[in-house]
């Protein structure tokens, strides 16, 4: 497996990767329609404006290849979205092809966002994540504690989302 940082290149795979997460991990949390309604052209577009800066200069993003050299996973990153003083940082995603979970690669994806916001000289960071996601024992695993929680709305219902935050980004364990 190589871990590096992604490329305008990787857009497409980036995409697909994330349309087929979605569809596997959100599968029986949120409605069908919505999952098999999203598509790797709409994803495409997204992560263009996020390559081309639109969504601002410091976000990153790291994909993780196989021994093909195919993307397998990506976590994106950046400054947190709402201007929270506590935890500045902020992992915006995290998504690895479900045949590839449960194999560390999760752990090189997160430390990875972890030492970038260090070197942005952020320290600590949060997460958002569906409240029903089994990453939840992930984030709860390596460190991150429950700090937040909210309503979102999503395909017509409501989930609660909450947050995880680390207040030392170096102890983003594995």
């Amino acid at each position: 497996m190589l871990l590096r940082e992604a490329t305008h290149d990787d857009i497409p795979a980036i995409a697909r990767v994330h349309v087929d997460a979605w569809r596997t991990t959100y599968r029986g949390i949120f409605p069908d329609e919505l999952l098999q309604n999203m598509t790797y052209q709409r994803r495409e577009n997204g992560w263009l404006r996020v390559f081309d800066g639109a969504l601002g200069d410091d976000i990153f993003t790291y994909v993780v290849e196989n021994q093909l050299g195919q993307i397998i996973g990506f976590a994106n990153g950046g400054l947190e979205r709402e201007g929270n003083s506590v935890y500045p940082g902020e992992l915006f995603a995290i998504y690895i092809l479900e045949a590839y979970q449960r194999q560390g690669i999760g752990c090189e994806l997160m430390q990875a966002v972890a030492y970038k916001l260090a070197q942005m000289n952020i320290h600590t960071m949060l997460v958002w994540v569906l409240e029903d996601n089994p990453a939840c024992r992930f984030y709860e695993a390596i460190g991150g504690q429950r700090v937040y929680q909210k309503d979102i709305e999503r395909g017509g219902a409501i989930f609660t989302e909450v947050a995880y935050g680390w207040t030392d980004t170096s102890r983003v364990c594995c």
